[in-house]
C-alpha cells in the first residue's frame, strides 16, 4: 500500500529520532530523504537536529536537488542524494550519518571488507570507502560513482557513511549493520585479530542471497568480501586430513637429511 505524504514525513522523523537516539549524529549532523515520486524528495533541511524535527520541518526538492516546497533551506549535501537516485532507481531513500566507529574506519583509511559475519556478507557484501571529497561540492560524489551502482552502504573518507534501500528503515537498518559490524570488527582486532572465513564459506553465503530474499548487488563482486585465501592464508584443514607434529630439533634434522640426500649439505 502506498504512503501518504504525511506518512513519509512521519517515517523520516521516526528515522531521525533513531539515529540521534543511537549516537551517530551530533548537533545537525547527517540527512535523511525519501523519494516520493518520479519527480519529488522529500528531505531533511539544513541546520535541524534529526532527533528534534517535526514533519513541518521537512522541505521537498525536484531530482536536481532545487527546493519546491518547505520553510527551511536544502542540506549542501543534497547532490548525494540526487545523485544517488538517479543511478539506482530501484532506491526509494537515503540515510547518511557519522556513525562514531565505522566513521573512525572511514577517517582511518580503512574499510569493511573482510569476510567476518554472515550476516554482512549475505546482506551487504561489504562496506567499500569511497575517498574524501569536500561536503556539499561535486568532489563528494565524484569518488562514489563507480561504488553506487554496486553498493547498498558506503563509507567516505573523513566524513561518514551513506546507506540506501527500498524504504527509509530499511536503509535505516543497513546503517545500523554498518556500524554493529565495525564495532565487532574492532573488538576483533583489539582481541589479537580477526578470523576470515574461507572463500568456500563465502561461496556458500552469496549462494544463499535469494534463500533469504536479498538483492544485494554485488553478489562475486572481486574483492567483496575479502577471503581468507585473498589475504594469504589456507581455509582450515578438513577433518579426513591427516596431521603430524614435529619438534624445532626433528624440524631441523628433517631439513638437514633432506639437504644431504641432494648432496647439498
Amino acid at each position: 500500500m502506498v504512503k501518504t505524504e504525511r506518512e513519509y514525513r512521519e517515517d523520516i522523523c521516526k528515522v531521525g529520532q533513531l539515529v540521534f537516539q543511537k549516537g551517530w549524529v551530533a548537533a545537525n549532523d547527517g540527512n535523511i530523504t525519501i523519494r516520493l515520486d518520479a519527480e519529488r524528495i522529500l528531505a531533511t533541511p539544513t541546520g535541524v537536529c534529526k532527533g528534534m524535527m517535526s514533519c513541518e520541518d521537512l522541505i521537498i526538492v525536484d531530482m536536481k536537488g532545487n527546493k519546491i516546497a518547505g520553510r527551511a533551506e536544502r542540506t549542501s549535501e543534497i547532490a548525494m542524494h540526487t545523485t544517488i537516485y538517479g543511478m539506482r532507481p530501484d532506491i526509494k531513500a537515503v540515510v547518511h550519518a557519522h556513525p562514531p566507529v565505522s566513521t573512525g574506519y572511514a577517517t582511518a583509511g580503512r574499510t569493511l571488507n573482510l569476510a567476518l559475519l554472515p550476516e554482512v556478507v549475505i546482506g551487504l557484501g561489504c562496506v567499500p570507502l569511497a575517498d574524501y571529497g569536500l561536503p556539499g561540492t561535486p568532489a563528494l560524489t565524484d569518488p562514489m560513482l563507480p561504488l553506487i551502482p554496486k553498493y547498498d552502504a558506503l563509507m567516505m573518507a573523513n566524513h561518514g557513511a551513506v546507506c540506501y534501500g527500498e524504504d527509509v528503515f530499511k536503509a535505516y537498518f543497513k546503517m545500523e549493520t554498518v556500524e554493529h559490524f565495525a564495532r565487532i570488527h574492532l573488538v576483533a582486532e583489539l582481541l589479537g585479530g580477526p578470523k576470515v572465513l574461507p572463500r568456500t564459506e563465502v561461496d556458500k553465503l552469496l549462494d544463499s542471497r535469494t534463500r533469504y530474499g536479498v538483492k544485494a548487488r554485488n553478489a562475486g563482486e572481486p574483492g567483496c568480501p575479502v577471503a581468507l585465501e585473498d589475504l594469504g592464508g589456507r581455509p582450515p584443514a578438513r577433518a579426513d586430513e591427516e596431521h603430524f607434529y614435529v619438534s624445532r630439533s626433528e624440524l631441523i634434522q628433517m631439513v638437514e637429511d633432506a639437504l644431504r640426500a641432494r648432496g647439498v649439505a
